[in-house]
Parts: C-alpha cells; sequence; structure tokens
C-alpha cells in the first residue's frame, strides 16, 4: 500500500473520467502532478478501487486505432528484438520522436504482432519477456 495524503488523493480523483476512471494518459498526468513514480500508479489505482483503463498503446481500453504506419511498424520491430515484444517505454521514446505520435504508435501496436511489455505505470508486467531479454543480452 501507497500512503497518499489528502491533496495526493483529491489529485487522483480530480483526473477520473465520467465513469470513475483514470486514463493511462490521465495516471501519467497525475504521478507528474504528485511527484511520485509513474510505475506506483497501478496500486495506487488499486488501493482506491480505481480502474486504470484506455492505454495510448492499445493494451487494453476502449480507445479507437487507425491504421497501421509501416515506418513506425519496422522500428517496433527492430526493437523487439524477434520476439515481438516492446517494453511500454520504448514505444513512448518512439511517439516522441519528430513525426510521431502516441496514437500513431498505438495503433502500429494494436494492428500488428507486436505486444507491449513492462508498463509504465505498473498495470503489467512479463516476466517471460524478463528472461528472454536476460538471454538475449549474454
Amino acid at each position: 500500500m501507497i500512503k497518499l495524503d489528502s491533496t495526493q488523493k483529491q489529485l487522483v480523483l480530480n483526473n477520473l473520467n465520467e465513469n470513475g476512471e483514470l486514463s493511462c494518459i490521465r495516471a501519467f498526468k497525475a504521478a507528474k502532478l504528485m511527484g511520485i513514480k509513474p510505475k506506483n500508479m497501478a496500486q495506487i489505482a488499486k488501493d482506491m478501487n480505481i480502474k486504470i483503463t484506455n492505454c495510448e498503446l492499445g493494451v487494453f481500453g476502449k480507445l479507437k486505432f487507425s491504421q497501421m504506419n509501416d515506418d513506425i511498424y519496422n522500428t517496433l520491430a527492430k526493437n523487439s528484438a524477434n520476439n515481438k515484444k516492446v517494453q511500454c517505454e520504448i514505444a513512448w521514446k518512439l511517439a516522441q520522436e519528430k513525426g510521431s505520435t502516441l496514437k500513431k504508435v498505438g495503433s502500429s501496436i494494436k494492428n500488428s504482432d507486436i505486444k507491449v511489455t513492462h508498463c509504465q505505470l505498473g498495470v503489467f508486467y512479463d516476466e517471460e519477456f524478463d528472461k528472454f531479454d536476460k538471454v538475449r543480452k549474454k
């Protein structure tokens, strides 16, 4: 359990959507406003009985995505080391590069065989990826 003061709790509550859920992007915002690491947001949401939803990369939620971008897909595939998994942080960094956005990267992931691992908010974690990555780095 992560202890929050009343101001921090209110920051989380102020970022909920009309369904009482916390979108992925708003979870990042709340973490920044609270001065905490984003990876703690999954535990905070769980402790407050709040669902994190609408992953900008298409992993979960109900966001609508457009067509896959071949250039983005190829970059993601290159970073996936042949296992078709890419870390959330790498996908976000790609989205920050010139000419790319979270929506474009998310669309390319959602409409492809690439999977996201190691959620930066702590929502999910892929131990299988860790095993593969350790073997790959040897």
